[in-house]
């Protein structure tokens, strides 16, 4: 995987860290943390799946298709995760999913300085073209937050998959250019800055 390397992040809210086995413990109480595991919206691991789940993102990052990140907040506290994902090394291509946060860190400049870490490494030091987003399209909060990062909703793929409920889902489908993300960026760091 020479294009998609693991690299450590670090900003004033967050520090996003290649995911690790030793991670596990600061991941179950993060998900606990407003009984994530629980919405049916979504796919976020419960303390029993924990161990399965970061081996599967292991997994992955070894087949060259997921760069997993373990999120930490500024005190150094697990909250959460997230990965690159669906990389397209040929095209310059990724997404950024396979997100969740703990209830602890939602609402706050963590997710925010998250993605402006995470959309300056794939623009700035990779040279993606796009960066894509997607989410159920019945999770409201997570739509919403996408928006505020200034993606823009490029379609939705219905009955994209099922979900581990036996519901179909229709997955919405966002992303951000690279012409797009000199603006982006100067959001998101106003957002960061701004006085609340």
């Amino acid at each position: 995987m020479s294009w998609m390397n693991a690299v450590e992040l670090q900003g004033v809210h967050c520090a996003l860290k290649p995911l690790a086995p030793e991670h596990h413990d600061g991941l179950v109480e993060a998900a606990n943390d407003g009984d994530l595991s629980k919405l049916w919206y979504t796919a976020i691991p419960s303390a029993e799946g924990m161990r399965s789940e970061i081996a599967r993102r292991l997994d992955l990052q070894a087949k060259g298709s997921m760069l997993p990140f373990t999120s930490f907040d500024a005190a150094g506290r697990v909250a959460g995760m997230t990965t690159y994902m669906n990389i397209d090394a040929v095209h310059k291509r990724l997404e950024i999913g396979s997100t969740w946060t703990a209830v602890r860190m939602q609402r706050s400049p963590f997710n925010t300085e998250c993605k402006l870490l995470l959309l300056g490494h794939a623009f700035e030091q990779l040279g993606c073209i796009a960066v894509e987003f997607r989410t159920h399209f019945f999770n409201q909060q997570s739509r919403a937050a996408i928006e505020r990062l200034g993606a823009k909703l490029d379609g939705i793929l219905r009955n994209h998959s099922r979900a581990g409920n036996g519901t179909l889902r229709d997955t919405c489908v966002y992303s951000i250019l690279e012409s797009e993300w000199p603006t982006v960026k100067a959001h998101l760091q106003w957002q960061l800055v701004k006085p609340r």
